[in-house]
């Protein structure tokens, strides 16, 4: 269920609002338990979203390092090798 939550600090070029989004949705999500909440919840859930959003930003806007930022391409491709040998088929 938290497949989109990754690591947004430090990489080159910086977090989007939408990579920011997509990871408190997935957040509000597992806390809740709700993939996608009852008309009666979804106020309250698309708010917290929101808040959770910017949190988030304040967070990673905030955060500082003296490691270089990391490279989107790069952190991808070993996303991709490593599901890749855990989901192999034999």
């Amino acid at each position: 269920m938290c497949r989109n939550i990754r690591t947004l600090f430090n990489f080159d070029p910086p977090a989007t609002e939408e990579e920011i989004r997509a990871a408190s949705v997935q957040f509000v999500r597992k806390l809740s338990g709700f993939t996608k909440p009852s008309q009666a919840n979804d106020e309250v859930f698309a708010r917290a979203v929101e808040e959770v959003a910017d949190a988030t930003r304040r967070l990673v806007d905030g955060l500082v390092t003296t490691a270089s930022p990391r490279d989107r391409e790069v952190e991808a491709a070993r996303r991709k090798a490593r599901a890749a040998e855990r989901f192999a088929t034999a």
